[in-house]
């Protein structure tokens, strides 16, 4: 939809158009034919990183663009809405995680080294967290990294690792030891920075029912060997160095669910506006009227908490933006599946048809009510720090 229609996009709008510009040079049917082929996007990919957009955090004296996160968060809603969905915005905002807890924990050297090839496009990272057993709750993982001399030998396997097959090192969050008696739960993972093309990993794709341009993975890890050197922060700490990352995460997936929000109001309304049925135009039918009305609103309001949580990110820190990132991916993601399913009912049957591209939107908006967090342990850290109820979990 035009910029005007949303007040939050005059936030960054020359960087938006910039991106539009890049994304207006792959249809729909280029997404389209990577999703259904299960291919990944590596034009793509090799275009956004020339134009500069892979670096927009990054600091300048390490390769990138010096820009905030709220530079990032206009980049993705953008790619989210230039038709390619979450295909796109995956290929963009993967290698992305693992930059603040760089910036913030890693060595000099290891900023040195990995920063400047991750915003040159040159260096795809992927996040090793979640585990078959252990989801929501990260302090449960298995994975275990022991030491032997100055290395670590990792034995474990990590799940719904996206971007593996494609992917040159994951950040990997391990246990190196147990929690000892009044230690938080978190205490004894530490993370690591390490080759993901090895004979002592393998990588199993798993069958999705969207977003198949880019494959989620079950990564194996097998004896597999880590220098001492790879270590990101401090032994021991790498949940709390986690945390640094996950708020800014949150307005990445909020900001890639809104665009996807706007293609699907934008196209529902364009085929209102054409589609004759009975003699009439399906769009002077208050029926289809009022729901893409509604979805409108609810994604302009989405938009604007979006805004104010980049801005309390960007002046009080990360930290302390938890409440309204968290909200931002909530109203953000339930405003987008909502837009996405009345989009499908004014396709009709034609929402089944992949020619419309619809039900591509409709399955890949479905998934950010699920990850990276479930919306319902969103509502439960509302209800414990917004309200003061007491935790449930």
């Amino acid at each position: 939809m035009p910029i005007e229609r949303f007040p939050h996009l005059e936030a960054k709008r020359d960087l938006r158009e910039a991106v539009q510009a890049l994304c207006g040079k792959f249809s729909v049917e280029y997404w389209e034919e990577c999703d259904r082929e299960h291919r990944f996007p590596q034009e793509f990919r090799d275009e956004f990183a020339a134009a500069g957009f892979s670096g927009v955090t990054i600091p300048e004296e390490y390769g990138g663009g010096g820009g905030t996160i709220g530079d990032m968060v206009a980049v993705l809603e953008e790619v989210a809405a230039g038709g390619g969905a979450l295909n796109a915005a995956s290929t963009v905002h993967i290698p992305q995680l693992c930059v603040p807890s760089l910036l913030k924990f890693g060595s000099e050297e290891q900023r040195k080294e990995f920063l400047p090839k991750i915003a040159a496009g040159e260096l795809f990272v992927t996040f090793g967290v979640t585990e078959p057993d252990a989801g929501t709750d990260t302090t449960k993982i298995s994975t275990r990294a022991t030491r032997q001399g100055d290395n670590w030998i990792v034995n474990g396997t990590k799940v719904w690792n996206t971007g593996a097959l494609q992917g040159d090192k994951i950040m990997l969050l391990a246990r190196t030891s147990n929690p000892e008696t009044g230690q938080r739960k978190g205490e004894g993972l530490t993370l690591f920075l390490t080759d993901l093309k090895a004979d002592t990993i393998d990588i199993k794709a798993i069958p999705k029912i969207g977003r198949n341009a880019v494959a989620s993975c079950e990564v194996f890890f097998r004896d597999h060997e880590i220098s001492g050197a790879d270590v990101v922060g401090e032994v021991g700490q790498g949940f709390y160095h986690l945390l640094h990352s996950l708020n800014g995460e949150r307005l990445y997936i909020a900001a890639e669910v809104l665009g996807m929000g706007r293609w699907a109001i934008e196209n529902a309304a364009q085929y209102a506006d054409e589609r004759v049925v009975f003699g009439r135009k399906i769009g002077m039918n208050q029926s289809v009227q009022h729901p893409l009305a509604r979805g409108y609103l609810n994604l302009l309001a989405a938009g604007l908490v979006v805004n104010r949580a980049v801005e309390e990110y960007e002046t009080k820190g990360g930290a302390a933006a938890g409440t309204l990132a968290n909200a931002s991916k909530y109203l953000a993601s339930e405003a987008a599946f909502q837009a996405a399913d009345d989009a499908m009912q004014v396709f009709g049957g034609y929402s089944y048809a992949r020619e419309y591209h619809i039900g591509r939107f409709w399955t890949e908006t479905r998934i950010q009510r699920i990850a990276p967090i479930n919306n319902q342990m969103i509502l439960n850290y509302i209800s414990e720090r917004s309200l003061g109820l007491p935790r449930s979990y």
